[in-house]
């Protein structure tokens, strides 16, 4: 080629062509293309405006409405869960409230029953403790009638043994009997 130039560089051959040969340079920056080239970032332009505005924004917009109502319906489900969640709580409170009442008027039901019963079987242990008590007082008042009717001839008898130990001599039963009466008065 005859304008050519070789260069080495580093032992290499590195071809040195004119810019006169291959044009004035980079053509996207070449002024003589400049309106064929903006031309056609125009119809670029207006292609890629239609396809946004017919195609991907209704689509998009479709989706955000699609969002908008789903989150819409998704609040007023949560809204109405939230309305049952706080009538079920009310309810059971109420139930708890009455379960509570029912429950403090049947142990006091049980206490009375209770109560009664108790005083009812002490009422009869006291009695029969009563009468057990007044049929021992009766014994007792026998076995102690019996005890003194016996304590004149017994204090006789003793006093009868100490004088016949002391002088020797027993004392006629009358004697005895007249010196231990006089020494109970």
């Amino acid at each position: 080629m005859a304008g050519e130039t070789h260069t080495t560089v580093d032992g290499q051959v590195i071809l040195d062509v004119p810019a006169a040969e291959h044009g004035a340079g980079f053509p996207p920056f070449d002024p003589t293309h400049f309106v064929s080239q903006l031309f056609w970032l125009f119809v670029t332009f207006l292609v890629f405006y239609w396809i946004m505005k017919n195609v991907a924004l209704p689509r998009i917009a479709g989706i955000l409405e699609d969002r908008h109502d789903r989150i819409a319906g998704d609040l007023s489900e949560a809204e109405r869960l939230k309305r049952e969640t706080d009538e079920a709580i009310a309810a059971y409170e109420q139930a708890l409230s009455e379960a509570r009442a029912r429950a403090r008027g049947i142990a006091q039901d049980t206490r009375e029953k209770l109560k009664a019963e108790t005083d009812a079987r002490r009422a009869t242990a006291e009695q029969g403790l009563a009468a057990k008590l007044a049929e021992a007082d009766a014994h007792i008042s026998a076995i102690k009638d019996k005890a003194l009717a016996q304590v004149g001839e017994i204090a006789s008898e003793t006093s009868s043994a100490l004088v016949e130990a002391l002088i020797g001599v027993a004392p006629a039963k009358a004697e005895a009997d007249a010196a231990v009466q006089a020494a109970a008065k």
